[in-house]
């Protein structure tokens, strides 16, 4: 049996922390599908989360179980920002 490093908890604090935060997210939709996008984290809900993609066209699933994040299906990392 392989033992997680994280724990729920754990990742939805790491969330939490990046609420209305520009984020990078990467999901692994499989058969090596990968779909990266920049967006505001806009939601933080007990069960879920919500990104706010910064393209205004952008067609797909915007909201993510804290379950995804824990098992690799979807990584959350904060935007780094532009120098001046």
């Amino acid at each position: 049996m392989i033992k997680p490093k994280h724990d729920i908890a754990k990742v939805k604090a790491d969330i939490a922390d990046n609420f209305q935060k520009q984020v990078n997210v990467t999901v692994n939709l499989g058969r090596n599908k990968v779909l990266r996008f920049c967006g505001m984290l806009s939601g933080v809900y007990p069960a879920l989360f919500t990104v706010e993609p910064a393209d205004k066209n952008f067609l797909g699933k915007t909201s993510y179980s804290y379950a995804e994040v824990l098992c690799g299906n979807v990584s959350i990392r904060p935007a780094k920002s532009p120098k001046a």
